[in-house]
């Protein structure tokens, strides 16, 4: 592993660590030439995954792509890292599991907004504001109102509750 400080290619491993849920191993990290350390996260990837776009462009799978965006969906709600973590793992697992080397962007989109919808309320809409591109206040609307009031994990149910036992 090259150092991200300076370049070197000797680093040490001086710790190891299995993160909370167990997709991945949170590696610590020293330079034999500067000493600076930093961390290196090992997930286990099953398979390459290709995105097709709407315009028909293909681009590698990014995990951390999927990540950001739910991490914003997400932003100042009530809702754990590490929950937002199980989320995107939740995900990626859904993925690579489909048997597909080739996956639409829209069908990730789709599988967040569902992620998203079961556990909170808000960031389904805001992540679904971008994801459909709404460009008009009808558009919030009509997403809001196929929310049928009431529903968990509704911004508009009464109890204010947002889904808070559901998994991805």
């Amino acid at each position: 592993m090259n150092c991200p400080f300076c370049g070197h290619e000797d680093t040490q491993v001086k710790d190891s660590r299995s993160t909370d849920d167990g997709a991945a191993i949170r590696r610590r990290r020293v330079c034999a030439a500067c000493a600076q350390r930093f961390t290196t996260i090992e997930r286990v990837q099953l398979r390459e995954l290709v995105v097709t776009k709407m315009d028909g462009r293909r681009v590698p799978f990014d995990r951390d792509k999927l990540a950001r965006s739910i991490r914003i969906a997400l932003r100042k709600r009530p809702v754990e890292e590490e929950r937002q973590e199980r989320i995107v793992n939740g995900l990626v697992r859904q993925l690579e599991a489909s048997g597909e080397a080739e996956i639409s962007s829209s069908r990730i989109g789709e599988l967040a907004m569902d992620a998203l919808h079961s556990i909170d309320g808000v960031a389904y809409v805001r992540f679904a504001s971008v994801y459909r591109d709404f460009r008009e206040v009808e558009a919030f609307s009509k997403l809001l109102t196929d929310m049928r009031p009431g529903e968990e994990g509704s911004p508009l149910s009464p109890s204010g509750e947002h889904g808070k036992d559901k998994e991805v």
